[in-house]
């Protein structure tokens, strides 16, 4: 609330009225602030005392000093010379909750000339009043303290019953009534039909990507803000908020309160801590492959050059006889010979190491024909592809059991709203009970939300076969191999980093390290047009629909 100050010179009798509740709940309903008001004018014309100006604090702490209005009447107070010489508070606990503080300002203001006076702490400058003074702003901030770890003890056995603690949910997630206590509405979260698609895609573009491999963070806020997906506020995405979604535990089902304390930064102990169980959005295995992979990408691990370089063993190339990693050469009229060579030899000289020079092509190559006579066989691929169906039947089982329970819960919802409307038709409830039309508007919005969560769970499962056939098997393998074979796009690149952890170049070897199955799935799951599908997603991207333009990125739309 705006001051209502006088700018004039004080007279030796003006003050400024300030007035504080702690919560918004607070300045809202209760009547703390119009009888602080009464009380503090009636004192002012007891005493004979001008009132110059109102500082009204609708809903804030007295533990610090982050309070607008409490900055607007300092600065007041401030000015040489002063509006006002009397601060006049209903006690020193609406000042402040803390007893360095309010002395630090006490005596900030007394410099000035200006004197804090409580109502009902009506205290001296003498000496003895001092130390009361201070002692009463103890036994405040020791309240202060107390009542802290009593509401946060009630908050931690709320969030350890499943129950919401207030404050906007997740992206993802809304907010909906469980219980009903006395007067008290127990809430809990659960995922929201209309942003539940957008934080699957997400993960998805982190995971596999669009079309050129995993995309990180500022990427996939780039791939949303050009489609126009809002956050829930309706504003742009931006990196740090892609980062927070993807790093969260909420979505897998493991929702964390009291992490952090009121300092910034300041963590909380693991027994502090209390895991809230929600109903998830992501699969754990495929949150785990995410932190994989931005742990992969991650400058502290691999250098920004060779996470977006353009050779396809860059960062992951190194010397057998140094431990060194092959980089990039070039010779030749514009550059049109390409090797990799080893860095510790290009930087010091052939004393550091003999070195290791390879043309690019050969290497290349040579990884990529191992990588396909050893992953891409026939009894390979069957081997993969059975169990990846396997988990996609177990899934269509599990989404079955989903539907079901969605369309019970919408029946259960249209049954109670039948009773309702029956009561009312017999007189046995009123239509204007603004509870009862309230109930109804609840049942009705559970209704249609099961409803419209069945509709696309049922349409997520249609169109699937299970059926593993030698043509299925034959054409997966040929368009795996063309694809990891193609130059041009970038995913053989993504997908052959996402198997191969190192490459060692000997003088009569080369070691390839990695992970079979990781790469495999990928492989699969980006092979869905050839009638396969991982248990959960089905992207697509063998068969990419492209506009007929591309953005600066080179990236094709959707």
């Amino acid at each position: 609330m705006n001051a209502k100050a006088t700018p004039a010179l004080a007279s030796p009798g003006h003050a400024a009225l300030y007035l504080r509740v702690s919560t918004g709940r607070q300045a809202e309903h209760d009547l703390s602030i119009p009888d602080q008001r009464r009380q503090l004018q009636a004192y002012c014309q007891a005493k004979g005392i001008a009132v110059a100006a109102e500082f009204v604090e609708p809903g804030a702490s007295a533990t610090d000093d982050r309070r607008p209005e409490f900055q607007r009447m300092m600065d007041a107070g401030a000015q040489k010379p002063a509006p006002f010489n009397f601060i006049i508070v209903h006690s020193f606990s609406r000042f402040f909750r803390d007893q360095f503080q309010l002395e630090f300002y006490v005596r900030r203001l007394a410099k000035n000339g200006i004197r804090l006076t409580s109502v009902t702490q009506d205290l001296g400058d003498d000496p003895m009043s001092v130390m009361m003074r201070q002692i009463m702003a103890l036994f405040d901030e020791y309240q202060s303290k107390e009542n802290a770890k009593h509401t946060l003890r009630a908050m931690r056995e709320n969030a350890r019953q499943g129950y919401w603690n207030g404050s906007r949910p997740p992206f993802g997630y809304k907010i909906v009534a469980a219980e009903q206590r006395g007067a008290r509405t127990k809430k809990k979260i659960e995922p929201d039909p209309a942003q539940v698609e957008t934080v699957q895609l997400m993960f998805r573009l982190a995971r596999i990507g669009a079309d050129d491999g995993p995309m990180g963070s500022r990427q996939i806020a780039d791939y949303l803000n050009a489609r126009g997906i809002r956050t829930q506020t309706g504003g742009r995405w931006g990196v740090g908020a892609v980062h927070q979604i993807l790093t969260r535990e909420t979505y897998i089902g493991r929702h964390r309160f009291n992490v952090s304390g009121k300092r910034k930064g300041e963590q909380k102990s693991e027994d502090e801590i209390v895991d809230v169980a929600v109903e998830p959005i992501i699969d754990e295995e495929e949150f785990a492959e995410v932190q994989a992979v931005m742990r992969s990408r991650s400058p502290q691990l691999k250098a920004p050059r060779f996470v977006t370089a353009g050779t396809l063993l860059g960062g992951v190339c190194f010397c057998a006889d140094c431990g060194g990693a092959m980089t990039l050469r070039t010779s030749g009229k514009g550059d049109q010979y390409r090797y990799y060579t080893c860095c510790t030899t290009a930087r010091q000289g052939k004393t550091a190491c003999r070195g290791r020079t390879i043309p690019m092509d050969e290497l290349d190559t040579i990884v990529v024909s191992h990588l396909e006579e050893r992953l891409l066989a026939p009894e390979r691929l069957e081997e993969l592809l059975a169990g990846l169906l396997k988990r996609r039947e177990e899934h269509a089982e599990h989404l079955k059991g989903r539907i079901a329970e969605l369309r019970k819960q919408a029946a259960d919802a249209e049954a109670k709203l039948t009773r309702l409307y029956e009561a009312i038709e017999n007189g046995l409830a009123e239509m204007d009970d603004s509870n009862l039309k309230g109930r109804i508007v609840e049942l009705k919005r559970i209704r249609d939300a099961a409803r419209a969560d069945a509709d696309r769970a049922e349409n997520r499962g249609e169109g699937d076969d299970n059926r593993l056939t030698p043509e299925l098997l034959r054409r997966f393998g040929v368009e795996a191999r063309k694809k990891i074979r193609d130059r041009e796009g970038g995913f053989r690149r993504h997908h052959l980093q996402a198997l191969v952890q190192r490459v060692e170049v000997g003088a009569d070897e080369i070691r390839i390290g990695g992970s079979k199955p990781r790469l495999l799935q990928t492989l699969v799951a980006s092979g869905g047009n050839y009638g396969v599908e991982t248990a959960a997603h089905g992207v697509r991207s063998f068969v990419p629909n492209w506009l007929p333009e591309q953005d600066s990125n080179l990236r094709p739309f959707d």
